[in-house]
Formats: structure tokens, C-alpha cells, sequence
């Protein structure tokens, strides 16, 4: 991904086209920004997941969405030991509850996965927000 992001970067960099037309420069810009952009979203495998999810039209802005209960009730255990300093416990519970997500979504996300396969987006969305209320927790212990 590096190197085609090196490629279109060299190709696209409005430092090549000073001699170009103000519309040309223009042009060169926005596909620059695009580039740019898009090499930010696929460094990150959240914003990765987040724009997918988007394209296929399962992901709306500011969604509310429903973890389930036993994935909440978990979260609570770890809050606790949050509020009871016990630091390294959260990470390693963090750690351990990660590990099993991975491995239960890296088959999917390896997958083809069309607009028809229902239930694959909704596994790849439920993914998406235990990892994002994972990520707050951690948050949290780095303030």
C-alpha cells in the first residue's frame, strides 16, 4: 500500500505542475488531497473498517448502535477495574477480549463480501463498535 501511495503522491504532487494551467494545478490538488486521504483510511484499520461499512451502506453518521448485553456486561467489569487502578488488569483483559474479535472477524474481513451477504456486514459493524468502546476504554487509561 506504502509504495502505491509513493507513486500516486510523485505522480499527483502539485510541486510537479508549476508550469501547469490554474485548472490543471486544481485538478493536480484534488487528486493529491485524495490520495492523501485515502492513504490515511487505509493506514487505519478502523477508518478502514468505518468507510466500508459506509460504502455499503451500513454505517450512517453519529448511528446509535446496541452492543450486546454480554459484551456491555463485560465492559462494566473492566470500568471497575479501571476505577480501582488496576491498570494492567485492563490491559489484559483488553488484550485477551481483542484477540478473540480478531480471530473471530479476520476470516470474514479476508472474505468477498457483497452488499447480499447480510450477515457479514453486521458482524463486520458489531466488530467495529466493541473495537471503538475498546479503544475508549484505553483512552482513558493513557489521560
Amino acid at each position: 500500500m506504502s509504495r502505491r501511495y509513493f507513486e500516486l503522491q510523485k505522480k499527483y504532487h502539485p510541486d510537479y505542475y508549476s508550469a501547469a494551467t490554474e485548472a490543471e494545478k486544481e485538478e493536480v490538488l484534488e487528486k493529491s488531497s485524495a490520495v492523501n486521504k485515502a492513504f490515511a483510511i487505509f493506514k487505519d484499520e478502523q477508518q478502514t473498517i468505518a468507510y466500508f461499512l459506509k460504502i455499503k451502506g451500513f454505517l450512517e453518521e453519529e448511528e446509535k448502535y446496541n452492543l450486546p448485553t454480554a459484551f456491555l456486561m463485560e465492559m462494566k467489569e473492566i470500568n471497575e477495574l479501571l476505577d480501582n487502578g488496576q491498570n494492567l488488569d485492563v490491559y489484559a483483559s483488553i488484550e485477551s477480549i481483542e484477540q478473540k474479535m480478531d480471530m473471530n472477524i479476520k476470516p470474514i474481513l479476508q472474505g468477498n463480501i457483497d452488499e447480499g451477504n447480510q450477515t457479514a456486514l453486521i458482524q463486520i459493524k458489531d466488530y467495529y463498535y466493541r473495537k471503538k468502546y475498546l479503544k475508549r476504554i484505553l483512552d482513558r487509561l493513557n489521560d
